[in-house]
C-alpha cells in the first residue's frame, strides 16, 4: 500500500510515517462522537486517510495499542466524510480487566455505538473494512487470517467518493502511542449476497 496517498484530515502533534508502519501519539481530550445520548459533539481526533471512488474493495490494517492505559484510549479504522457522516471501529480501553471492541456509525449528525467486552490482555487487533457501493462491512481478527463480522451498515452520504484510513484518540486526560502496520488494499472480500433476493421495484 502506498502510504504517500494518505493525507491528514487533522494531524496529531506527534507522529511518524515509515514505509510499513504509522505511529500516532494521541493528545488528551480528542475524540469522535455526535450527539446521541451524551448530547455533546466531539470532532477533533487525528484522522489519516486516502481517497477513492472505487465501489468494491477491502482495506486491512493491524493495530497495536499496547500502550493504551486510560479509559476510552482507542485506535482503529475510520471512514470520515465530514463531521456528521463517518464510521469507526476500535478497541477502547476501560480498565485493568476489560476493554470494549466496538464500532460507531454516524449518519447525518447522530452516532450509535455497538460494543462487546473483551479481555484487557488483548493488545493487537486487525480490521478489515469492505465497501459495496454505499454499504459497508467491518470485520476484526486477532491473527490477521480469520476475520469475524462486527457489523454491516449503510452510509447515507457514502455512495460517491469517500475517504478512509486510520485514527487514534484519547477522550480523557491521557495519551498513548498507537501503531498501525500491515496495511493493504485489495479486491472486495465481502462477497455478493447469495440468499434472499432483493425486493423487486414496482
Amino acid at each position: 500500500m502506498d502510504l504517500s496517498q494518505m493525507s491528514w484530515t487533522r494531524s496529531p502533534e506527534d507522529y511518524s510515517i515509515k514505509e510499513d508502519e504509522i505511529r500516532i501519539k494521541t493528545k488528551p481530550h480528542t475524540d469522535l462522537w455526535q450527539r446521541t445520548y451524551y448530547h455533546f459533539r466531539n470532532d477533533n481526533a487525528p484522522v489519516l486517510q486516502m481517497e477513492t471512488e472505487e465501489k468494491y474493495f477491502s482495506f486491512v490494517v493491524k493495530t497495536d495499542f499496547s500502550q493504551s492505559h486510560h479509559r476510552f484510549d482507542q485506535c482503529g479504522i475510520v471512514m470520515y466524510l465530514d463531521s456528521e457522516n463517518w464510521l469507526k471501529a476500535s478497541v477502547e480501553y476501560e480498565n485493568e480487566n476489560i476493554q470494549y471492541l466496538g464500532s460507531v456509525v454516524t449518519n447525518h449528525g447522530y452516532s450509535d455505538w455497538a460494543t462487546t467486552a473483551i479481555g484487557a490482555g488483548v493488545k493487537v487487533m486487525w480490521y478489515r473494512f469492505s465497501r459495496r457501493e454505499d454499504d459497508y462491512r467491518i470485520e476484526c481478527s486477532v491473527d490477521g487470517e480469520h476475520f469475524s463480522q462486527m457489523r454491516i451498515c449503510h452510509m447515507h452520504e457514502g455512495a460517491g467518493k469517500i475517504r478512509f484510513g486510520l485514527y487514534a484518540c484519547s477522550p480523557e486526560d491521557s495519551s498513548f502511542t498507537a501503531v498501525f502496520s500491515n496495511m493493504k488494499i485489495g479486491e472486495c472480500a465481502w462477497l455478493p449476497h447469495d440468499g434472499q433476493q432483493p425486493d423487486q421495484e414496482s
